[in-house]
This record gives C-alpha cells, structure tokens and sequence, in this order.
C-alpha cells in the first residue's frame, strides 16, 4: 500500500478502520503475567487457535519454549458454553502436569457467550478437581478492548485477588508490580531495590523464567516466578510501587482498598528523572538511603549525557509502543534534547494524549499524538514531517526502510533482534544502555552520509 504526502489538513482521521494496529490482544498480556509466578501454567478459556498464537508471539518475543494450556473450544462450546471444557481442562492439567497454579483468561469467544470462569472454578473445587493446596486464578480478558497492557493489568489484579490475604503483621516488604516490561528489566528493578537495602515483593516476576540459562534439561516450571507464599504476603507489605498506570495501577489501587496498603503510581523508571523519582519513592517508603552505588550509576548516566549531548540536541524523533513505556521514553528523550514529534499507541485512554502534550509543551516542533492509533498513521505523519530517529517494535522496520530512517527497536514484539530479555533499558545502567543504542543509530548514519559525500565529491 503505497503512502503520499498531504497537508495536516487533508488526513482524515479513521474511526472504524485499524491499519497495522501499534498493539496485540488481551491474552498475551495476560499469559505474560501467568508467566510470572512460580509453578503457574496459563490457561486460554477458548479455542486452541487462539492459545496458539499467544504461545507463539511469546516465544518468538522471548525466544523461550512458553508452555500454556487451552479449553479448546468446538463448536458445541461455541454455542452452548465452554463449562463442560474448562471443567475437564483444570481436571487434566492438575493430574497429568501438576502446576502449583493454573491462571485461567478468557478470549473473544468465551467472553461473547459469556462464561462465568469464577463460577466455573467454584464448581470444580467443589467437584474435587482442585487439589489440597493447589489454586486456579482468572482474569476476564476479551480482546476486542484494550490490549495485551490492558490483559496484563487484569491478570496481574487476578492474582493479586485470587492471592492476598491481611494477617495484620506487616513483613517489613514493598510490593513492586513492574508493569510490562522485560524479564531483564524486572531483574533491574530488584536489584537497585536490593542495593537500597529493601526487601521486596515483585508481582509478577519473569526473570529467571523467561531469560533463564541453556542447562540441557527442560524445566516446565522454571525456578523463577513470585512463589504463592510471597503472593500471599502482599497484604501485609508497608506499601506498593506500580510502575506504569497502564499496567500496574489496577493491582496497586485493589492492594490499598482491600488490605488497606498504601500505594503510589509512577512512571516506568526510564532514563534519569523517572529512576530518580523511582529511586526516592523506594527511600520514603522504606527509610532506607540512597547507597554510594546507585549515585555512581546515576552520575554515570549524567556523564554520557553530557558527554554526547551535542548528538542528541534537536533531533527529532517518533516513536510507537505501549503507553507507560512511551511516556517514559518521550520524558527522557526529552530531557536530553530530543524532540519527540510523532507518537502512537495501539491502547486507548485520553490520558495518555494528555500525559505526552504535558511533556513536550516546550518543544520547538509541532507534536503529533494519538491514542489508539495505528503505524499506517505514525508512516503518514513521518512522510509528511521526516524525522532522525524511530522507536518501536519489529514491525517498525517497514517504516524505517521506505524512509531510510534509523530504527531502534524496543517494545513488544522484537522478533527479529535478540539482548531485550538479557540487557535491561529500565534504571540508570538501562538508561546507559538506551543512549549506547541511540548513539550507535545516530553515529552509523553520520558516518554513511560522510562516506556518501566523499564518493560524490571523488567523481
């Protein structure tokens, strides 16, 4: 499908039409949290084609063997119910897999009949299909809203119900609900928490389950994942750090109304003023310092970006993915002296629009954003207001082609490109990593532009 330019004035805006949508449905997100706990095997209440591809972008994405099961819907459960389906399935997999957890999330199908899963699951407690100390969590995940943020925010608010319990003995611990971000990324997070000295409680926890090492021997379990002890636990931590109101506000806000556990919403901590404010709110809540070592790997940051600033300075920039990581990165680049001008999101939400114009009100170019947009419109306004550097996922590499435009890839999905489950971008070290790859993008095009103008002016 070829693109022309037009005036600002001349695209319409679609309303009933997606093009190359900036997101993927509910259940991806929501397996991606199931993931995250120690011993748990996500379940698709649907049918098997569906459970399919869901398996298939996390592998890819993580290249990891990802393990799920699936109701298998046939068109009798289609019709009448999937009951009979999910009753069998929880029966199956307790018996022949044996999971600590199953985590169940409906797809567009069972959510159109409407199957009541928490119905379902009571009955098969009741019918002995659950066995002594084993548990069955579920979120409602239909994919004709939303997005896979908004799937994982479900299931994360699942587990966090299905879970929690109030003994009225606080542990001492900080709930931290990552948002969705890579498995290396929530390795980062407890780490500068464990510099800090704080003990915590990372809900979900894909490091070690979805970065793990090459041993020889197949774990369907892996060894990583928030054991159900410390799920069980989170009622009784001193508070809860969301990272990313997209993502990670719905189980924070369920912790402080139940259990009364007091909760603060912030921004993904990328780059320096997010991990600053990150790093503060860990200091408040558990009356710890601030170590030695993490003002070391912030002024290492703040080196860099001296160091280079004349390479980022006015050059602009569009950018594509989910929406906590986007207002984090546009922040950043921002206060480096780049000038975000072109950003999408496939997850709706008004605020998100609000968020970015808040952030680049003081830019020197006119600032494009949408919500629920698509990269038909991102490849529009890129041909019509060309820009130095783009930013998102894999299926970005199409823009970047036709517009001869540097690519860095980040988000979800990376499928052609692999370091995104090793190498973290969250934090100070990951802001590091973020400007390595910026220079490399920014520096590579100079220097082929200088070789250019060298052949040009030899003939």
């Amino acid at each position: 499908m070829t693109l022309l330019r037009h005036t600002p004035t001349e695209i319409k805006e679609r309303s009933a039409l997606s093009i190359n949508p900036a997101k993927t449905c509910q259940p991806v997100g929501a397996m991606y949290a199931a993931l995250g706990v120690h011993g748990c095997l996500p379940h698709s209440h649907g049918s098997q084609g569906c459970c399919a591809y869901h398996r298939s972008a996390l592998t890819r994405h993580y290249r990891e063997p990802v393990s799920a099961a699936t109701s298998s819907f046939t068109e009798g459960a289609s019709v009448f119910g999937g009951q009979a389906n999910l009753l069998q399935a929880i029966n199956n997999i307790f018996t022949v897999y044996e999971p600590d957890v199953i985590a169940v999330h409906t797809t567009c199908l069972s959510e159109t009949i409407g199957d009541d899963v928490p119905q379902i699951t009571e009955k098969a407690r009741q019918e002995g299909k659950i066995p002594e100390g084993k548990h069955v969590v579920s979120a409602a995940t239909p994919s004709y809203v939303g997005s896979h943020v908004t799937g994982f925010s479900n299931m994360v608010k699942g587990i966090l119900k299905g879970f929690a319990v109030k003994t009225g003995k606080k542990n001492g611990k900080v709930n931290i609900i990552p948002g969705f971000v890579e498995p290396s990324d929530m390795e980062e997070v407890k780490r500068l928490a464990g510099a800090m000295g704080v003990k915590t409680i990372v809900v979900p926890d894909t490091s070690g389950v979805l970065n793990g090492p090459l041993t020889g021997e197949y774990k369907m379990f892996p060894e990583g994942g928030t054991t159900t002890e410390k799920l069980r636990s989170t009622g009784d931590s001193v508070g809860t750090l969301a990272l990313g109101e997209w993502a990670s506000a719905d189980g924070a806000k369920f912790l402080d109304t139940e259990f009364k556990v007091p909760c603060k919403i912030l921004d993904l901590p990328i780059g320096l003023k997010a991990t600053d404010r990150f790093i503060d709110a860990l200091r408040l809540i558990s009356g710890r310092h601030v170590t030695d070592l993490i003002t070391h790997e912030r002024g290492q940051l703040v080196d860099m970006i001296s160091d280079m600033h004349q390479y980022f300075y006015h050059k602009k920039v569009a950018l594509t993915g989910d929406p906590d990581q986007i207002i984090a990165l546009t922040e950043f680049l921002t206060s480096i002296d780049m000038c975000p001008v072109h950003i999408v999101t496939g997850t709706p939400g008004k605020k998100f629009e609000a968020r970015i114009k808040e952030i680049t009100a003081d830019s020197p170019f006119p600032v494009n954003v949408k919500a629920h947009g698509d990269m038909f419109l991102l490849h529009q306004w890129i041909k019509n207001d060309p820009v130095d550097l783009l930013i998102g996922n894999t299926y970005c590499k199409y823009i970047a082609r036709d517009e001869d435009i540097p690519l860095i890839r980040h988000g979800f999905p990376i499928l052609d490109r692999v370091g995104h489950q090793y190498f973290p971008t969250v934090g100070y070290k990951g802001g590091l990593r973020l400007l390595e790859k910026i220079l490399d993008a920014l520096l590579t095009r100079i220097d082929r532009d200088a070789d250019e103008e060298k052949f040009e002016l030899a003939f």
